[in-house]
């Protein structure tokens, strides 16, 4: 990989730590030890692989209520492990975790629920643990062990021949604010969208604005978009993602380190920031404020030393402040999408022909909203304008729009309108 993008990232100033906005940033987290020249070499050691049985008693305890990450860890340590737990008495697992009485009952009736023997129904339901990588597992990256908490386990829905690409970093995350100007949102959308061109599959964090509009372009040239949550599979935030949700887990990669069923809080959308960098090559930060998840993944790629972009934006806009600042402490301008692939060379899905566009096309319902759009859209028009020559309710259109901006049909542009590619 080219290197000729770091500058001077290895010797500038690290960034300044912020506290937390609506991301829910927290401190940043460490690494064991930086990538960048200078640093001593990182010896990864790969964790042994579970067991089948230990596979299958992760998956049950993930499932029962009050049990997420730290009281799994807490089992875990127990004489026994996770086995023993599960025969354990209320009694006997008072005394031996501290935990309290509603939480030991809730655990009561799950353990009555699955009986004694659980183990052989739930291979049974699960097949085995499809959709669970555990650490020890072929496809476990193993840069996520360089991390000072690594998860536990990821759950992931979608195409299983992307982890093997994750593994190596053979792809490039794309991070930014929540409330980004046009001009982000569209570089966001290039930017997605050329790497897909060029074989890159794009890591972001399915939030709103700068993510979404990434994961909005790699869809739009047939690319494979990864998408870490910070919240269960089965949850989809923004409500309004769950489109979107649904076509990145069908033609690209969906991954959480939550279980089904845990609670959504706010530093879970910051802890998946450690994720986003540690599965990437690179990092590039489009557009955020002073105090943003954006500049969390900015500071982890930093202390990895992976190539940092940051998009120029305005400097008279707080949205753009904490990327330009960026800029000033040694990160690589991006005036360009194609810059990224001429320092990091073609990505590897690059020569994988995308359906073509006339595929795509023949693909929409004969007469249903989106080809109505795309027939009306001609050289160009905004939302107002469709809305009226075509009379169709504004929910509706949006989602015709999304169908045709994920086929690669339209792009998106400054102004609320569309123009076909």
């Amino acid at each position: 990989m080219a290197r000729s993008s770091l500058r001077s990232l290895g010797s500038a100033a690290p960034l300044s730590r912020q506290s937390s906005d609506d991301s829910g940033l927290g401190p940043p987290e460490p690494v064991r030890a930086a990538a960048h020249q200078g640093a001593p070499r990182l010896i990864v050691v790969r964790p042994p692989a579970p067991t089948r049985q230990q596979r299958l008693w992760r998956m049950l305890w993930s499932d029962c209520p009050g049990v997420g990450v730290v009281r799994l860890q807490q089992l875990e340590r127990l004489p026994g492990g996770l086995a023993a737990a599960w025969a354990t008495s209320p009694e006997a697992l008072a005394r031996l975790t501290g935990w309290p009485a509603s939480l030991l009952a809730a655990i009561a009736a799950y353990r009555q629920h699955w009986g004694g023997d659980p183990l052989p129904r739930l291979a049974r339901l699960r097949r085995g643990g499809r959709g669970l990588l555990l650490p020890g597992d072929r496809r476990w990256p193993t840069a996520l062990q360089t991390l000072t908490r690594p998860p536990l386990w990821l759950h992931w829905q979608g195409r299983g021949s992307l982890w093997p690409l994750l593994a190596r970093r053979q792809a490039v995350a794309v991070v930014g604010t929540r409330g980004p100007s046009e001009h982000g949102l569209l570089m966001a959308h290039r930017i997605g969208a050329h790497l897909a061109s060029h074989g890159w599959p794009v890591v972001s964090g399915l939030a709103e604005g700068i993510d979404a509009a990434a994961h909005q372009g790699c869809l739009s040239r047939g690319g494979a978009p990864v998408a870490v949550l910070g919240t269960p599979l089965q949850r989809v935030y923004p409500r309004h993602h769950g489109p979107l949700q649904a076509e990145v887990g069908r033609r690209g990669l969906l991954l959480s380190e939550w279980p089904a069923g845990a609670p959504v809080r706010p530093g879970h959308f910051a802890s998946r920031n450690r994720l986003l960098v540690a599965l990437a090559a690179a990092v590039v930060v489009v557009e955020c404020p002073p105090q943003s998840g954006a500049l969390h993944s900015a500071e982890l790629a930093w202390q990895q030393g992976l190539p940092l972009w940051a998009v120029p934006g305005d400097a008279a806009r707080q949205a753009a402040l904490g990327s330009n600042r960026l800029l000033a402490r040694g990160a690589t301008p991006l005036l360009e999408a194609g810059d990224l692939t001429d320092q990091l060379g073609p990505g590897p899905l690059a020569g994988r022909s995308p359906q073509p566009a006339l595929a795509r096309t023949a693909a929409l319902e004969p007469g249903g909203p989106a080809a109505r759009v795309l027939a009306a859209l001609g050289e160009g028009a905004g939302l107002e304008d469709l809305g009226r020559a075509l009379a169709l309710d504004a929910p509706v259109l949006s989602s015709a729009l999304l169908q045709l901006e994920l086929a690669g049909l339209v792009r998106p542009e400054p102004g609320l309108r569309w123009r076909p590619c």
